[in-house]
């Protein structure tokens, strides 16, 4: 079929073909770019690389400003005024000496040195009871009073004893008399002089039998009375006499203890004993209630607990007022050595902050929160193993003010 197309016609149709062909070569052209810069991969992925540059320039923000907060959290605006009026004393870090210490479980007992565990020592029986468990009583107050016929026995032979003694000193003083006027011979003289000898040693017997017991010699006719003192001031811990009772000499009857000093019994692993040594410095601390005394290690022992496998060691305390009971529970520091450390800071100073050991550091327009690394520490001074530097101004005393004024700042963050 032919057209006859006039000269109108046919500028029109090439006006549209070469429009036709600018816009292809421009289309084609774009899908190009995009390829070579990653935005379209001819499926239609463009889409999903934009979202992930977008969430990543996101997150590259939102970690700024994480850290923008961050820091403006850890630290605390206070001008001089401000510092000086809430009581806040500025230190400064240096060098310390560190007394090490090692803490250890131990018990008060009694000081078994001061601690007597009286028996009757004659049997007989129980006429009268004087003294009532926990009474404190003096040296040589009776306790109880027994019926014995062994001290019955031992005063009669110490009276029959003295009685003889008697005679031969008469006798004696006769024969002599009688030898030197050459009335008698030498030999009754010497027979009177042996005689008393003899009554004089069986006499001091006879008053020994009765000290070794405690008992004297009497007087009257109570020859059988038996008197059990105490033998030094303390208190009556355990009692197990009655009225009436019929006691044998070895029976225990009661305890007495002087409670003005106490032992501390520590518990020792073996592999703690080089460290510890007589005379070394301890501090004991109740652990039922807020005392502590100091004392030092009197007796280090060489033997190891078959079932324990602890070696004992021991302090002795004074004990004035009685609030160190036998059978208290108690920890025992002992200093074990002393040690300089190039940097060290008041135990004041210390705060947890979200698991940290942090210390306020003195900034020019307040303190900042620093985070620090410990080490030893005595109880006053700690040592700081990181993240300070010598000459550091820090806030020692009343740094719980800066502390709670960082809380305040978090929680406003917060909202």
């Amino acid at each position: 079929m032919i057209f006859n197309l006039n000269k109108k016609q046919a500028t029109w149709i090439a006006i549209i073909v070469a429009v036709g062909l600018v816009l292809s070569g421009l289309i084609l052209l774009g899908g190009g770019s995009q390829d070579e810069h990653g935005e379209n991969d001819g499926h239609g992925h463009a889409s999903v690389k934009k979202d992930e540059k977008r969430a990543a320039g996101k997150s590259e923000v939102t970690s700024d400003a994480t850290q923008t907060q961050e820091k403006e959290v850890d630290n605390v605006k206070l001008n001089a005024e401000q510092i000086k009026t809430s009581g806040i004393k500025i230190e400064v870090a240096d060098t310390a000496f560190i007394r090490t210490s090692m803490t250890l479980p131990g018990e008060i007992r009694f000081n078994e040195d001061r601690t007597a565990h009286i028996v009757p020592r004659v049997s007989g029986v129980v006429l009268q009871v004087t003294a009532d468990l926990g009474q404190q009583v003096r040296k040589g107050q009776v306790l109880a009073v027994m019926a014995s016929t062994a001290v019955s026995e031992q005063r009669s032979e110490l009276s029959a004893a003295q009685k003889r003694l008697k005679l031969a000193q008469l006798t004696y003083a006769r024969e002599k008399m009688l030898w030197q006027e050459k009335v008698s011979a030498e030999q009754d003289f010497l027979q009177a002089q042996q005689a008393l000898q003899e009554s004089e040693i069986a006499a001091r017997n006879a008053a020994q039998k009765l000290i070794a017991i405690g008992a004297d010699a009497g007087s009257g006719r109570e020859l059988n009375r038996y008197e059990i003192r105490a033998p030094f001031d303390g208190m009556v811990v355990e009692k197990h006499i009655s009225l009436g009772e019929s006691l044998k000499e070895d029976t225990p009857i009661f305890t007495l203890s002087d409670l003005g000093t106490v032992w501390a019994e520590i518990a020792v692993p073996a592999s703690n004993l080089p460290h510890i040594r007589v005379g070394e410095s301890v501090v004991v601390k109740a652990d039922a209630f807020a005392s502590s005394a100091s004392g030092k290690v009197a007796y280090v022992g060489s033997l190891l607990g078959a079932q324990t496998r602890t070696a004992t060691a021991r302090v002795t305390l004074t004990n004035p007022q009685g609030i160190w009971r036998p059978g208290l529970f108690v920890t025992i520091d002992i200093m074990t050595g002393e040690n300089q450390v190039p940097v060290a800071v008041s135990k004041n100073a210390i705060h947890k902050l979200e698991n940290r050991d942090v210390v306020f550091v003195r900034t020019p327009d307040g303190f900042r929160a620093q985070a620090v690394q410990l080490g030893r520490s005595d109880g006053k001074r700690i040592e700081v193993l990181q993240g300070m530097q010598l000459g550091q101004e820090y806030a020692a005393e009343g740094s719980f003010v800066v502390r709670s004024e960082l809380g305040k700042a978090s929680v406003e963050h917060t909202h």
